[in-house]
């Protein structure tokens, strides 16, 4: 039994039946049928599908802006964003697919000879729950686009949303089993992975869920891709806007209530600035509203679980045993639910769980540094690798960085990361390896074939 519980006053939303292996099997054996079919339907009439598919998305936004919020306790003003969001991506591979997919002409001593991108088969998506249609969307547009077909295990507490997603494309007119989702606990996904019909796995989540996908896939040698945690370096350096800097970091640091890969987690802050800026940035986080995320005047709703709560809570006291000093926060509320409020750590080093682990909540750590070159070293000494941020007036200064110095998949110049359907989105390191998003996310799940014609 898989229940959905409500974060934000701990009620029941559903519980599910788990489906048996024996539906598991027919659903992929159906997907494999399906697939048959689809790769052979026109890029242009799949890109008629999903164009409705981002219609369906618009038109419901109200339904599945308040499932999401309910599920997992995501502010509605972010769930409503969300959803606009996953419409967004649709357009995008709508408008772009044929275009990043089409025959690629190579001069050799052949008569002609190219590369062509074909579709694999039947894509298995793993996907977390702290952006419950996103993650899945941004997922499947690019993959149905090029001809797979897609079947989703998404975190349980997410049930909803996950059989909410499959609607969307049943509404939208896509052949049956095109797209399905398995409702399955953790336990039962490595049967699947092992499974001939599927062909490669997308996971998003935890380094150790996606270490153990990776050794799964790996032992049938299956490709997966693997977006998985941050601990994202913001580096602020003595030339920034601070008023400015402060603002974007706060903003980054709470967005979903401070549950995301690529949410700001480490601010390192030169020493010439480094007083200013924590007063701006602990006086910013203290303005931040936390309540019911359905009234759209709160900043921050409930973590996604009390369990969830308490292991950050855990991290936060671990840090200050460790000698980190509590400026805000660092309190669990009365009550039964999951709330967790803003709170900032200072004087945090390496070797604490702020600076050496993932914070998944709106906890910040700052960290102080000499100057840009070891602002830059205690950047990279993480694990992790998703996303970075440099802060400064000189944006020449801050390119180089961003280009040249700061490990990590994504680094941005006096904003917040965030993915963007344009542009390639993953990691490096323990933040996983292959991308998503753009042409590129289109070509992992394809194979780039070549042809020779003598």
């Amino acid at each position: 039994m898989i229940q959905s519980i409500n974060p934000y006053d701990n009620s029941l939303i559903k519980t599910y039946d788990e489906m048996t292996n024996s539906e598991v099997d027919s659903i992929l054996q159906s997907s494999q049928l399906s697939f048959n079919e689809w790769k052979r339907v026109p890029i242009s009439q799949r890109a008629a599908l999903m164009k409705k598919a981002g219609a369906v998305l618009r038109s419901n936004i109200k339904e599945y802006s308040e499932l999401m919020t309910n599920e997992m306790g995501k502010p509605i003003v972010q769930s409503r964003a969300e959803v606009e969001k996953c419409a967004w991506v649709c357009d995008y591979y709508v408008e772009n697919a044929e275009k990043f997919l089409q025959d690629e002409i190579v001069q050799t001593d052949a008569s002609k000879s190219f590369v062509s991108y074909q579709p694999l088969g039947v894509i298995l998506a793993i996907m977390p729950w702290n952006f419950p249609l996103w993650q899945v969307i941004r997922f499947a547009a690019p993959t149905l686009m090029a001809g797979n077909t897609g079947v989703l295990k998404h975190a349980s507490n997410v049930t909803g949303s996950a059989l909410s997603i499959e609607d969307i494309f049943k509404k939208a007119g896509f052949p049956e089993n095109v797209f399905r989702t398995l409702v399955l606990s953790s336990k039962n996904v490595k049967r699947v992975i092992e499974n001939p019909i599927i062909q490669a796995v997308s996971i998003t989540g935890s380094v150790p869920a996606g270490k153990a996908v990776a050794v799964a896939a790996g032992s049938v040698l299956k490709k997966c891709v693997l977006e998985l945690g941050g601990s994202d370096p913001y580096v602020v350096l003595e030339d920034a806007d601070l008023e400015a800097a402060a603002d974007t970091c706060v903003t980054s640091r709470l967005i979903n209530g401070g549950q995301s890969c690529i949410a700001a987690k480490r601010f390192i802050i030169v020493e010439s600035v480094f007083d200013k800026f924590e007063k701006l940035f602990t006086d910013k986080m203290i303005s931040k509203k936390m309540g019911n995320p359905l009234d759209e005047s709160n900043d921050i709703g409930p973590q996604a679980s009390i369990h969830l709560r308490d292991e950050l809570h855990d991290q936060v006291l671990r840090s200050i045993k460790a000698g980190a000093k509590l400026l805000l926060g660092g309190e669990i509320p009365s009550g039964k639910n999951a709330f967790y409020p803003p709170t900032v750590l200072t004087n945090v080093t390496p070797g604490m769980p702020a600076f050496d682990e993932e914070l998944f909540g709106p906890v910040a750590a700052l960290i102080k540094a000499k100057d840009e070159a070891e602002a830059i070293k205690l950047a990279n000494q993480s694990v992790f690798g998703l996303g970075s941020a440099v802060f400064t007036e000189n944006v020449k200064r801050g390119e180089r960085i961003a280009k040249e110095e700061l490990n990590a998949g994504s680094s941005f110049v006096n904003a917040f990361v965030r993915s963007d359907p344009r542009l390639p989105f993953g990691g490096v390191k323990e933040s996983g390896y292959g991308r998503e998003l753009s042409q590129f996310g289109i070509k992992e799940f394809v194979n780039i074939k070549t042809v020779y014609v003598k």
